[in-house]
């Protein structure tokens, strides 16, 4: 696979207008787009729990040789029951917010992953996306900032700006999603709920799954499989607002629109990946509207191409792009938008 190199950003289209709102692209997008349906969003839970018990299936009857290729389908099947959770958190899976909450929490639960917590960490990237200071997603650190902190801190920031990118999901889950009192009212009654309900599920779950399958057990049907899904959930994210070409913006500066619509970058991944994922970096149109169901993104992206097409950022997936991605994309600057560690540690 190739990646498609963004030209440069002094040549990428004509300006936006100024005086541009989210609302004016929204717009342009055809209503189908925010449709949701019923008969399409059961069927992609379907399809998702039928693609995961394939690969659980595979785990237990693979010969050793073949376990690395099953657990990596498992891990990506299980990446589509997060996509389908994050339907349900921002509303756009069913109708009613019950329905929402149910299938989002049983949707997260083999991942011990605390719905509610982020739910609504994940609203706070949505309404500030690239914004420095209060995005809370793959935003660039501040060279003081960074300065300022202990030797052990630097060097896990750096780590996970770098080579091993795909464990940062694995600390931003476990640092923020279990901590309910950073949030307040009935907010931290929601995230306490959550937390409690996949730490029940987790009291039960594995010691049940030591007592049948031992300690290989755990390790060979959830501990793989979930670190596969958690270097998607680094890599997904990590692209979908990180080039050297793509600003976070100060807090005077920033705009909204122009952040959601050119700040934002659709990647394709191979079509396996696709599927089982459920089209989510198919991104664009997510951040413009958090009300299009995954199953309509394609639709809403092929209409931004016509209308908005020269201000779109789209790539493909490929090492190159991670290198280039953990190579530059470090620290933050204002002229620049980047500083790497190496320049960085040139100065």
């Amino acid at each position: 696979m190739t990646v498609t190199i963004l030209p440069p950003r002094q040549a990428k289209g004509d300006s936006l207008p100024p005086d541009l709102r989210l609302k004016d692209i929204i717009k342009t997008l055809p209503k189908e787009c925010f449709q949701k349906n019923t008969t399409k969003a059961w069927a992609m839970v379907g399809t998702n729990v039928l693609m995961v018990g394939l690969g659980y299936a595979a785990i237990a009857f693979s010969p050793w040789f073949l376990l690395p290729f099953a657990w990596i389908f498992t891990g990506t099947a299980l990446t589509g029951f997060f996509v389908i959770g994050h339907d349900c958190g921002h509303r756009s899976f069913a109708k009613r917010r019950w329905v929402n909450d149910l299938v989002g929490h049983l949707a997260f639960l083999p991942l011990i992953y605390p719905f509610h917590a982020w739910r609504h960490l994940h609203n706070i990237h949505h309404k500030y996306t690239n914004k420095m200071d209060i995005d809370n997603a793959w935003q660039p650190f501040r060279p003081e900032v960074f300065t300022s902190m202990d030797g052990v801190r630097q060097w896990g920031y750096r780590v996970t700006r770098g080579r091993l990118w795909w464990l940062a999901s694995i600390l931003h889950w476990a640092l923020l999603h279990f901590d309910w009192n950073q949030f307040k009212g009935k907010q931290r009654e929601q995230v306490r709920f959550s937390a409690l309900v996949v730490i029940g599920f987790a009291a039960i779950f594995f010691p049940v799954l030591i007592a049948t399958t031992g300690i290989w057990g755990v390790v060979k049907f959830w501990l793989l499989p979930w670190l596969v899904y958690h270097f998607w959930m680094s890599t997904f994210t990590l692209v979908h607002h990180s080039d050297p070409e793509i600003p976070f913006k100060e807090p005077e500066e920033w705009k909204e629109a122009e952040a959601q619509l050119t700040g934002t970058v659709h990647c394709e991944y191979p079509a396996w990946v696709e599927f089982l994922c459920h089209h989510i970096n198919v991104h664009v149109p997510h951040h413009l509207s958090t009300a299009i169901p995954s199953y309509n993104l394609r639709m809403a992206h092929n209409s931004l191409r016509e209308t908005w097409g020269s201000h779109l950022r789209e790539t493909r997936f490929s090492w190159q792009l991670m290198k280039t991605i953990t190579d530059q994309c470090h620290l933050y600057d204002r002229e620049n938008y980047y500083i790497s560690f190496r320049e960085f540690d040139r100065r």
